[in-house]
């Protein structure tokens, strides 16, 4: 397979009929994605002065389902009630659940039986690597995910960019993203760049390129700092499994270690090593709530020589130890689910 996925926009029927939309919610789904898909669909109506898109959500049963906000939506209609769709999206819930996916995997390998183009709306695709609807498909979930989805699936491929179209298959990584996956449909035949670009306008939005991957670069998180603190914030972020010394990364900036660490308290308040254990902590956090993968394996894989020393830096800047933070997470999993 090429590394550029074959992009298809989802075809116009022949009839004029309108393209219809079916959003999976799954309980504690994010409420700004599935807002971010909706409103570009419906702002194209409007633009377009005729409905050109409906949209229904989904529920496995009637009842309300609970966002990740707390904010509770009444589904229109259940699963079994239709599949009379051009293409489903499954906006994914935060965190992703350990069980309970059958129904939803079954229902899904239905429509992809039957030709519907499936989505996933930031862990939505882990729902379709669950139903097997991946395999040999390039796509994409939230960054916090991607540890985790190839932990399961290791033979998918998983990309880091904001949206992902590979033939039936569209996948985005959450946040507002979606908005950036539908106004490229949009911007496709028929409706033209003329139409997107009348939804972002009305969004007050800028339409990012399939290219662009979901983690700002560090000059833009940091761009209000020196250029000399940020290339040491990105020699620390793109050497996390063996850091360098602070002597090293001075050197590599063309500077002193005593100059670094000036600049570091002025615009930072902070030496230069205790801002990269918080940034090697932060990327160990990740996989520690995410995945599965061993305490140990986890701290090697940050720079800690030892998993003693990784627990106990983790628990000074956590509250808790590693093992405490996830039986802490299954409890409120379980909790969730009950």
């Amino acid at each position: 397979m090429s590394s550029e996925p074959s992009r298809r926009v989802l075809p116009l029927h022949p009839d004029g009929r309108r393209r219809r939309f079916g959003f999976l919610l799954v309980p504690n789904f994010s409420l700004i994605a599935l807002s971010s898909a909706v409103d570009p669909l419906r702002l194209a109506n409007a633009a377009a002065g005729h409905a050109v898109f409906e949209w229904v959500t989904l529920g496995l049963t009637e009842d309300p389902i609970l966002s990740s906000d707390g904010i509770r939506v009444l589904p229109d209609q259940t699963t079994g009630k239709s599949d009379l769709f051009d293409a489903v999206f499954v906006v994914g819930p935060n965190p992703i659940p350990k069980r309970g996916t059958g129904e939803t995997s079954r229902w899904l390998r239905t429509l992809a039986q039957r030709g519907i183009a499936l989505g996933g709306i930031d862990t939505g695709s882990y729902y379709l690597a669950r139903a097997g609807l991946l395999k040999g498909y390039r796509c994409t979930i939230h960054w916090e995910d991607r540890e985790a989805l190839l932990e399961q699936f290791p033979d998918l491929i998983v990309s880091s960019r904001i949206f992902e179209i590979d033939r039936d298959r569209y996948t985005c990584s959450g946040g507002v993203s979606p908005l950036d996956l539908m106004t490229y449909i949009l911007g496709q035949p028929p409706g033209g760049r003329a139409l997107a670009q009348q939804v972002s306008d009305l969004l007050i939005a800028h339409q990012r390129s399939p290219q662009e991957n979901q983690s700002l670069p560090t000059r833009y998180r940091y761009a209000n700092l020196p250029d000399a603190v940020i290339e040491a914030l990105e020699i620390m972020e793109n050497n996390i499994e063996d850091p360098l010394r602070p002597d090293e990364i001075a050197t590599v900036g063309g500077m002193s270690r005593r100059q670094l660490e000036r600049l570091f308290q002025a615009y930072l308040q902070v030496s230069p090593a205790r801002k990269y254990l918080e940034i090697r902590l932060s990327r160990a956090r990740v996989s520690v709530l995410r995945t599965t993968r061993g305490i140990e394996e986890i701290a090697l894989s940050c720079g800690f020589a030892t998993a003693s020393h990784f627990i106990t830096q983790y628990r000074k800047s956590f509250g808790r130890t590693p093992h405490a933070e996830r039986l802490v997470q299954a409890r409120s999993d379980s909790d969730f689910a009950a």
